[in-house]
């Protein structure tokens, strides 16, 4: 009797279990991926992530800086895995312009908007010093044959060179929609009153990180990582 009677608790039991689980693990609420929720900003740059997070960081870049390039490799998939798909930060990006060719990049980096600027600007970061080195290559006579170009194909033509468009086309943007981009005098003006709003406030370099509007002395990830940690409490 008292056999019959364990075995029928027991059986009780593992019915209790099986209705009970299912039930606990619907109550969980599936994690928002805040990589996802991309847009511009006011001043200019894409931002990624949560709107309202606690910690909201802001780098100022340039697609020909090798330490942004580094940053990026170092940094930046930490910085986006630990902090910014949770929702705990945000990240925005503001380009600040050093050169023609930075121009350049730049203008295809934005081309396609908030949908393709993290994965295209990712890119031309890990790839920087192959394009790079393909337009540092070019001899004067080359330099003064993309000069004497008419206005409209200079740009489109440097950044052939160094295989930029080709990048933006793998990553979405139709060629002669990046062709567009580049001749764009309002998204070139746009870069220029980046730049010149990051001068006005005291930016003189690449990559500057400001926290919650603070610029911080830290331009690595080892620096700027403690940092948000203290932010984000």
């Amino acid at each position: 009797m008292r056999k019959h009677a364990f075995f029928f608790l027991a059986a009780a039991a593992l019915a209790a279990t099986a209705f009970v689980a299912p039930a606990q693990q619907s109550q969980r609420p599936a994690q928002r991926d805040w990589t996802r929720t991309v847009v511009q900003t006011p001043e200019g740059g894409f931002r990624m992530g949560n709107p309202d997070a606690r910690v909201k960081v802001v780098e100022y870049l340039s697609l020909t800086c090798p330490h942004c390039a580094d940053f990026s490799r170092t940094g930046g998939a930490a910085l986006i895995d630990q902090y910014v798909r949770s929702g705990r930060a945000s990240l925005e990006i503001r380009n600040f312009v050093l050169n023609g060719v930075d121009v350049t990049a730049s203008l295809l980096a934005r081309c396609g908007g908030a949908d393709l600027f993290f994965p295209i600007t990712g890119q031309f970061l890990a790839a920087q010093e192959e394009w790079m080195g393909r337009i540092q290559g070019l001899s004067q006579a080359q330099w003064d044959q993309i000069s004497a170009l008419p206005p409209d194909q200079r740009l489109p033509r440097l950044a052939e060179v160094g295989g930029l468009t080709d990048i933006a086309v793998r990553h979405g943007v139709s060629a002669h929609r990046a062709r567009a981009c580049l001749t764009d005098e309002a998204a070139l003006g746009r870069l220029g009153e980046m730049a010149r709003a990051a001068s006005g406030s005291g930016i003189n370099g690449t990559p500057t990180f400001l926290i919650n509007g603070n610029r911080v002395g830290a331009n690595d990830w080892g620096g700027l990582e403690p940092l948000i940690r203290q932010a984000a409490g």
